[in-house]
């Protein structure tokens, strides 16, 4: 593909009732992630009528104006992270006249490709999503990509600063958005925004008697030693991010379906395998556990290789329904844990009992889950730090939970949602079937080979 794109417009956004200004401390949730990349998201709208002239008058006033009067329910979006000399960690904070990047750009890639059901090359992507602004002194929470593919459709791309949102405040926000822009469109809407969607400040919810938050503080320091070969970090307070991986260049995308009845059909297949073994411990298969299990295999298996060789999974936990007490659904922020099994050797995934020891190690990790979740968040960056590059780790970003196909800013529902990030690393993505019907669609991002192999043992093992 010979794709461009080219950028007509970088503006910012300022919420449309900027008094005031508003300062959040970083919780040791929040710094858990804030050395990590981006979570970066493309959602694509098939919209035939969207031609430049359309897109310029119509869809772009909109979706700007609509950002703007989001913006002043969800003011610490428009603002910065700093750490300043004085405090012992990073703050966000929202000041007057704060903004957000909003990019308009045009690209001639091919939009049915890009939604359709067919591997592409990952990089056709890359272009699709916003910058975000990071530097030692400040880094920006937030910044928007808007972009047109004429007669076809347009894309909304997301970058989202990981120690300032979780997936569940980054899709709550973009539900007030979309439902923002959709009602500004309809004057005989109704005019108040869900209540729901309304973000819960308060820090205070989250309690940290244990000093959690220095210890990951000094967990991060000793990893960047690891990074820079023994050195002391210049500047102990910088923002910067850790270096990503090179993005290779031979690596395509494809996202694969799970029906209701596919994962029915995988879970029965489980309880007959369990039931057949010599473990009598009855397995949690849920959704989540039968899909991963299932996705985990087909990945270590597609790659193949040495048999002993190191690989491992995990997974990222809400925890706001586990803390005690409880904190909202609607708290903004991070709220999220992961958990980790490292190292395991690939052929425990390989042989003819792969998918069934999967799903055992799988359903024990949901299993432990409880109210003492936060608690093992220093073992959660012990677990990262102890990552080596030749080791296969299988994480997972997006949730089936999250309802992102319900975005409609207006202009339909989307057609694909997409998340750009995982090719950071050995992520996969997951995200509720698009028709509503009880799947679940989960993102590849894999060397071609690898890629063949994949699509070919994830058809295979739907008919055993």
């Amino acid at each position: 593909m010979d794709s461009s794109l080219n950028v007509t417009d970088v503006s910012r956004v300022t919420p449309s009732d900027s008094s005031g200004s508003l300062t959040l401390p970083l919780t040791f949730f929040d710094l858990l992630w804030y050395k990590l990349h981006p979570v970066e998201r493309v959602i694509f709208y098939r919209f035939t009528d969207a031609t430049r002239p359309f897109f310029e008058s119509a869809i772009v006033p909109n979706l700007k104006s609509s950002l703007s009067s989001s913006l002043s329910h969800y003011l610490p979006l428009a603002g910065k992270l700093v750490w300043d000399s004085l405090s012992k960690k990073p703050n966000l904070v929202y000041s007057p006249n704060d903004a957000v990047s909003f990019t308009v750009a045009e690209s001639n890639a091919d939009f049915s490709l890009l939604t359709g059901n067919k591997p592409f090359p990952t990089t056709e992507l890359y272009p699709l999503v916003p910058e975000l602004q990071v530097s030692d002194d400040s880094a920006s929470a937030v910044s928007f990509q808007v972009t047109l593919f004429p007669n076809r459709g347009f894309c909304i791309g997301v970058s989202a600063h990981h120690a300032v949102l979780d997936g569940k405040t980054t899709t709550m926000f973009l539900k007030f958005w979309a439902d923002t822009c959709k009602r500004q469109q309809d004057q005989t809407a109704n005019t108040s925004s869900p209540q729901d969607l309304i973000p819960f400040y308060d820090r205070t919810v989250i309690k940290d008697p244990k000093d959690i938050e220095t210890e990951v503080l000094n967990l991060w320091s000793s990893l960047f030693k690891v990074f820079s070969g023994g050195k002391e970090p210049e500047n102990p307070k910088s923002l910067k991010i850790l270096p990503s991986p090179e993005r290779s260049h031979d690596v395509v995308r494809f996202t694969l379906e799970l029906t209701r009845e596919d994962i029915q059909t995988l879970r029965e297949r489980l309880k007959r395998e369990s039931s057949a073994s010599s473990s009598p411990k009855e397995l949690r298969l849920s959704t989540f556990v039968v899909t991963y299990s299932y996705a985990l295999t087909c990945v270590i298996r597609a790659r193949g290789g040495d048999p002993s060789r190191p690989v491992g999974y995990g997974f990222a936990v809400d925890c706001r329904s586990l803390l005690d007490p409880p904190v909202l659904p609607s708290y903004f922020g991070n709220c999220v844990s992961a958990t980790f099994k490292i190292p395991l050797k690939a052929e425990t995934f390989m042989g003819e009992g792969g998918f069934l020891t999967a799903a055992r190690y799988v359903s024990d990790s949901v299993e432990e889950l409880d109210e003492t979740v936060a608690l093992k968040i220093p073992g959660v960056l012990a677990a990262i730090s102890s990552m080596t590059p030749e080791m296969q780790i299988v994480s997972v970003a997006g949730s089936t939970r999250f309802g992102v196909y319900g975005l409609d800013f207006g202009w339909g529902r989307p057609e694909r949602v997409l998340v750009v990030s995982i090719d950071q690393g050995e992520a996969i993505s997951m995200a509720e079937s698009r028709d509503g019907n009880g799947g679940v669609e989960i993102g590849f991002s894999l060397k071609k080979n690898e890629m063949a192999a994949l699509i070919d043992l994830f058809n295979d093992g739907l008919n055993k």
